[in-house]
């Protein structure tokens, strides 16, 4: 848990993952165009079925509702009524719109863990005290996402040599694995059941899926600081701020001792802010990047 040095960039988890320490910009953008590259390399293979909508009467699960019902169609209009069917075609319209854009998917670039995202245009019931920890489960250990992209962070860690106390080789990536793996459970359950559950917040991202670029952008950053209410409302995100302050806390508990401490902690707290504000622009924009990069819908 180092303080980041001039050229660097710190960052953290994507989809409420661990943070990273010391990440130059440089490697960065390379690791993201090795993903992107992959991406499209492998994409052909890859099977769609989680994207498809499943259960639309849980709200957990990823692909939500459209905002408008389709199992109460309107009545056919009388033979004789000539062309009365016309005005239902805009509606229609304007469903297949909202159902190509502001989708999500269960994973970004299928390693980074999303499941906490919202459609665009879909308003979701408040979730329970289970379901809420259920997200959690399902953004930091059940899916196999969490484990993949542990392990890319924690090899990059060890790359940077951020944590030189835990040193190199089999043993050393073991060390700097378990530490990040821990870092992004703790972190996630804080942020997305335990803190949310005591202040009656809303843990899911809600994509606004609309709008120019940098209206966007700014809503993704301010959804660190305000989020949506239990019953409704919109408050300032205790979750997301006093959450990752008990991670940044609670890390001081297996870290090295050189990595120990007040301003460690504190240091490790803005990088956990840092890193929610890009996980939410990537989820504002993921759907977006799905459909112009990769084409898909």
């Amino acid at each position: 848990m180092k303080t980041c040095i001039d050229g660097a960039l710190c960052v953290g988890r994507l989809g409420v993952n661990p943070p990273l320490r010391l990440i130059p910009r440089k490697a960065l953008f390379q690791i993201i165009k090795a993903v992107l590259i992959l991406a499209i390399l492998f994409s052909p293979t890859i099977t769609w079925s989680q994207e498809q909508v499943t259960d639309q009467s849980n709200p957990l699960e990823f692909v939500q509702q459209s905002p408008t019902s389709q199992s109460n169609p309107a009545p056919a209009p009388p033979a004789d009524s000539g062309a009365v069917s016309l005005p239902d075609k805009a509606p229609a319209r304007q469903n297949n719109k909202d159902d190509s854009q502001g989708q999500q998917t269960k994973r970004m670039f299928w390693l980074v863990p999303n499941f906490g995202a919202v459609n665009a245009n879909t308003q979701l019931p408040p979730l329970s005290t289970r379901e809420k920890f259920v997200l959690a489960s399902r953004d930091s250990v059940v899916d196999y996402s969490s484990f993949t992209w542990t392990a890319i962070l924690a090899g990059q860690a060890m790359l940077l040599n951020s944590d030189p106390e835990l040193g190199h080789g089999i043993a050393g990536y073991g060390r700097y694995y378990w530490r990040t793996f821990t870092d992004g459970v703790s972190g996630t359950f804080f942020t997305e059941a335990i803190v949310p559950t005591i202040t009656h917040e809303d843990p899911r991202y809600y994509t606004m899926g609309e709008g120019g670029f940098f209206r966007r952008t700014d809503y993704a950053i301010s959804r660190a600081f305000v989020t949506k209410t239990d019953s409704g409302g919109t408050s300032f995100n205790w979750s997301e701020v006093a959450g990752n302050g008990l991670e940044a806390a609670l890390s001081n508990a297996y870290y090295p001792p050189q990595e120990r401490g007040l301003s460690q902690t504190a240091v490790n707290w803005g990088t956990q802010m840092e890193s929610a504000v890009l996980n939410h622009v990537f989820q504002e924009f993921w759907p977006d990047i799905r459909r112009k990069v990769f084409r898909q819908k």
